[in-house]
């Protein structure tokens, strides 16, 4: 990177730094070069010591980085910086080590957001406990209608380090950020943000409801013109009201019902903007329609009025909302519709990993075949099920962690017809679908909403959506 003093975006130099980098993988790796480049002495310590491990730290060791395999408890000697990758939690025994000795631990998002230089883009950041990934999508194509210079980036597959690093020049970055991410980036200081929901999920990283939310709430410490919040997720409200933010900031809701000023809402099949016009008490201003949502489920307008929200913030006009909503194409596996058979539609939101995601996918649709299981990860079912009962016409049963579902379904919805299939082999997804077909009836949904991890069957969410999809087809045929 050239010669003399090379610092970050705020003057702090890295040269001659000893830095260790806790965790290989998808940002660990980036994190260790970038530091390298900066001049930094950089050791990487990673837990685990497998094929992939060493095929990554041979990478690194070519680059003249040191890597630590096996060994991710113990902080180097003369460690004066840890930066860490996400998913490394908090209670690990180098963390303790680091607080005792007075090292500092940074994430990669914080690693990015010191790397900013003078007049760099500023950050419009989503987080919640769904939705993250379709809002920030959405407001990036928003944005884009609005003729700026942007890229949806952080926890959705562009690391934020390679677009401030980058050659490319943004006017406006769209940031998905994780709890995770958001616990390790204490300096992050966004133009305007998004809590979207707060439901019970990672309680085993932050080890409690109150820490999971403190963390998601991080986003809005320092914001400059809004922080946008979900009007029915009062938990959203309140940390807003907790955030330290800068004078002039402005509390703006989202609300699928009328909205108040300084709120984002629905009227008569209209999203409209009482937040971000003159006279807000009077006047609202036509942003699109909810046909222009693709899908026109309630949490998917949810999403589209929060990525508005940021986008107004930024004073993007009202014609460039309808515009980038029109041009987005939600991704796959996120309430996806497959085919309709013998008048049944096939729906694949593979991606409902959790019961708050579940349970909105649920709220889409009258009348329901549910396909659901997997790996709960602690989560109980018994609100989910007395919630969606008089959506469901029968439920068919895959995944490790079935019978909690089909315990809750016992209690709550005793008279929907379940089968509960005890198979985990490669045929078990078209085994479900056959099932669901069954029980369905012209003018039915059968719903993929698992609420539950996949990795107990299929190596990703994706895998398990292609499973799916598959099935269906079959059918079809």
């Amino acid at each position: 990177m050239g010669s003399g003093k090379v610092t970050d975006g705020q003057g702090l130099s890295f040269e001659g730094k000893h830095v260790t980098v806790a965790g290989l993988g998808v940002s660990g790796i980036p994190a260790a070069k970038v530091l390298h480049g900066l001049g930094a002495l950089v050791t990487v310590v990673n837990d685990g010591a497998d094929e992939r491990s060493r095929a990554q730290a041979a990478e690194l060791e070519a680059l003249g980085i040191t890597v630590r395999l096996g060994d991710g408890a113990t902080l180097p000697d003369g460690t004066e910086l840890i930066v860490t990758t996400p998913g490394w939690q908090p209670g690990k025994p180098l963390f303790t080590a680091a607080r005792e000795a007075g090292v500092p631990v940074w994430g990669d998002v914080e690693l990015a957001w010191r790397l900013r230089g003078p007049g760099a883009a500023p950050w419009l950041a989503v987080t919640g406990t769904n939705g993250k990934t379709t809002t920030v999508q959405m407001l990036a194509s928003i944005l884009k209608a609005g003729g700026l210079r942007t890229a949806a980036v952080g926890n959705i597959g562009v690391s934020v380090l390679d677009a401030v690093l980058g050659d490319e020049e943004y006017d406006v970055l769209a940031v998905e950020l994780s709890s995770y991410q958001l616990h390790w980036a204490p300096s992050l200081r966004a133009h305007s943000a998004a809590v979207l929901n707060l439901a019970p999920d990672h309680l085993d990283w932050h080890g409690s409801m109150e820490a999971y939310a403190a963390d998601k709430g991080r986003i809005y410490e320092g914001n400059q013109v809004a922080c946008v919040y979900n009007v029915a997720d009062k938990a959203t409200e309140d940390l807003v009201r907790e955030a330290d933010v800068e004078e002039g900031c402005r509390a703006i809701g989202f609300t699928l019902g009328s909205p108040a000023p300084s709120q984002l809402g629905v009227v008569d099949g209209i999203l409209v903007d009482r937040a971000f016009v003159e006279d807000r008490q009077k006047n609202a201003q036509e942003l699109a329609e909810v046909a222009d949502v693709d899908p026109p489920a309630p949490h998917n307008i949810a999403n589209a009025l929060a990525a508005a929200a940021l986008a107004r913030a930024f004073g993007v006009p009202a014609k460039a909302v309808r515009d980038g909503l029109r041009a987005f194409t939600p991704d796959a596996h996120r309430i996806a519709h497959v085919a309709d058979v013998d008048g049944v539609a096939y729906i694949d939101d593979s991606k409902a990993t959790n019961t708050h995601a579940a349970e909105a996918s649920l709220a889409a649709y009258e009348s329901i075949v549910w396909i659901a299981g997997g790996l709960a990860k602690g989560a109980t079912f018994d609100e989910l099920v007395a919630k969606s009962a008089e959506h469901l016409r029968g439920v068919v049963l895959i995944g490790a962690d079935r019978a909690l579902i089909r315990e809750a379904l016992a209690r709550h919805a005793p008279e929907v017809p379940v089968v509960d299939l005890d198979r985990t082999d490669t045929g078990a997804m078209l085994a479900a679908v056959q099932e669901a077909q069954r029980l369905a009836a012209a003018g039915d949904t059968v719903l993929l909403a698992p609420a539950c991890a996949s990795m107990d069957m299929f190596a990703n969410y994706t895998k398990r959506g292609d499973a799916f999809a598959q099935a269906v087809r079959g059918l079809g045929a």
